[in-house]
């Protein structure tokens, strides 16, 4: 009877132990099948839509650049992938952008009549010249033209204005300054004011007095 007991035990041993065997060998199976699996890549296509915000013959904003006119919407394929752009014509510099629509974030609607109110008032108030290096100071003006801002711009030729064309009174970096952000800031108010703009700007800076009268009002 003792054998037959101990016997009986050892088939069951046996038996669990296969089991356990049994469940084991699918388990790997499948992680082996899982890794290797290949996950397929989709290629994309075609440009992240965006809702177009500009029209042709729209004056916009490229900030590096200044004011341009979309002159056509187009669409090309590099690669696989197709792009709807605008094409935008800067005319002070002569030179035609390519914006890709995903990237029409970067570009603004020429200021409304109020903004350059505002822009104006600000060319008559007091410079605000900080007492840093001139390195420092005209890093600091070369990002407020490159910004895009209309305000800060405007900033940019009331604290560069020297009343005057006399070349001793402005260091060649200073002119060099002056003129880009006065010339930006200009063709932005001609959009919106036509020709008046150079006047209404030469009056806020008092640039129009002749240059006696200036030198006596100060």
């Amino acid at each position: 009877m003792a054998k037959g007991k101990r016997g009986r035990k050892k088939r069951k041993k046996i038996f669990k132990t296969k089991k356990k065997l049994i469940l084991k060998k699918p388990i790997n199976k499948n992680i082996s099948k899982a890794s290797d699996e290949k996950i397929p890549i989709s290629k994309i296509k075609k440009q992240p839509t965006e809702a177009k915000k500009y029209n042709i013959n729209d004056y916009v904003v490229y900030p590096k650049h200044g004011v341009g006119k979309i002159v056509s919407v187009d669409k090309a394929k590099i690669g696989d992938i197709e792009i709807t752009f605008y094409k935008v014509f800067i005319e002070k510099e002569k030179l035609t952008l390519s914006i890709p629509l995903n990237q029409q974030s970067h570009l603004r609607h020429v200021s409304s009549t109020s903004q350059i109110a505002k822009a104006i008032s600000i060319l008559k108030s007091k410079p605000k010249i900080k007492r840093t290096m001139w390195s420092r100071r005209a890093q600091e003006y070369d990002q407020k033209i490159n910004s895009g801002k209309i305000y800060e711009l405007a900033e940019v030729v009331r604290d560069l204005n020297k009343k005057t064309d006399i070349i001793v009174d402005q260091s060649y970096s200073e002119r060099q300054l002056f003129e880009k952000a006065y010339d930006r800031l200009q063709s932005e108010i001609q959009v919106v004011l036509g020709d008046k703009a150079k006047q209404k700007m030469d009056k806020a800076l008092k640039r129009d007095q002749p240059i006696e009268e200036m030198k006596a009002a100060e």
